[in-house]
């Protein structure tokens, strides 16, 4: 079976394609989505049945721009007790860990996360929206990454600093109704969908902020939602990547993240014969390979990105990771 998506995702959509002069409930049932799937919080689509759902009436009604104005008229409440998870957090980088870690709940293939950014500027990171497997088609990707700008416009109750968006397909609107809805540049044709933001952005406290709401919310998620084939340290890894060089990691933020006492995390880690350092060890070794290799960034920045405070501290880590300093791995 492919990738599947929760029905949610298409709330609205019947709406929509009736005001602009089609019969919403038939492109649905064309497309084989069960009667009153889109209602329910629990009912899962394929992947494919969704996006087909968005082409179909953006070529019948002549409305290229059909995937945005869903994104348009959808907020953080498609995602369930999610949403509830991300609006309690304390800083928007909470909430993305949040999200990084939860979101196969509400869509199994895919994933959000931290990146540098992909223009390589100083003081900017990129969120990168990712659908795992078979790329979704154009007007399934703009409202993905519309959503995703949305809902965060939402939890910042406004304007949240995005420099430029990033689309991986050519324009199938005007170009100008892309800058209109997101406010900013956005670039076609690219690797992936990103959105460009301030690096502070992630420290900036949320106004719905309640640790204990949020808590109760995680504990919720972590008990009824099990990541497909992850154990405890995939999670730890997960988690790890997403918070490296942006916040600084402690077991006891990521036991928290996790729901669980840090000593809990201890004990469940050791059963799978792995530590905590030895995850974070691993995941900055990984990190600093892709951006001594990749990227052309500073190694006093690739210091700063990896987590650590020193670029002593990064050639001594070389050293033992590779082989070599970080100089000659990256002349190599």
């Amino acid at each position: 079976m492919g990738s599947v998506v929760r029905a949610a995702v298409l709330r609205g959509f019947p709406e929509l394609v009736d005001r602009l002069g089609g019969d919403g409930k038939a492109v649905l049932a064309r497309v084989r989505v069960p009667d009153g799937a889109i209602a329910s919080d629990d009912a899962l689509l394929p992947a494919r049945a969704a996006d087909a759902a968005l082409e179909l009436a953006a070529t019948e009604l002549a409305c290229p721009d059909l995937g945005l104005r869903m994104a348009e008229q959808q907020d953080i409440g498609v995602l369930g007790p999610l949403a509830l998870a991300l609006e309690s957090s304390p800083t928007f980088g909470e909430a993305l860990d949040c999200a990084s870690r939860f979101l196969f709940a509400h869509s199994p293939g895919s994933r959000v996360d931290r990146i540098p950014d992909p223009d390589g500027v100083a003081g900017v990171v990129g969120l990168l929206y990712e659908h795992v497997g078979e790329p979704p088609r154009p007007q399934a990707a703009d409202h993905a990454l519309g959503l995703f700008h949305r809902i965060i416009t939402q939890l910042h109750d406004g304007s949240y600093g995005l420099r430029a968006a990033h689309l991986p397909h050519p324009p199938i609107a005007p170009v100008s109704r892309y800058a209109a809805f997101f406010g900013a540049d956005v670039r076609f044709e690219r690797p992936a969908a990103v959105l460009r933001v301030p690096g502070g952005l992630l420290a900036t406290p949320l106004p719905g902020a309640n640790r204990v709401l949020r808590d109760i919310t995680l504990d919720y998620l972590a008990t009824h939602f099990t990541g497909p084939g992850r154990s405890v340290g995939d999670e730890v890894r997960l988690l790890l990547t997403r918070a490296l060089g942006t916040s600084p990691i402690t077991i006891s933020a990521v036991a928290r993240l996790l729901a669980m006492h840090p000593r809990t995390l201890q004990r469940r880690l050791a059963a799978e014969s792995i530590t905590f350092e030895a995850i974070l060890d691993d995941v900055r070794r990984d990190a600093a390979l892709r951006l001594i290799t990749e990227t052309d960034l500073p190694l006093a920045q690739v210091t700063a990105l990896v987590g650590l405070t020193e670029q002593s501290a990064l050639s001594r880590a070389g050293r033992r990771w590779f082989g070599q300093s970080p100089r000659a791995l990256r002349r190599g």
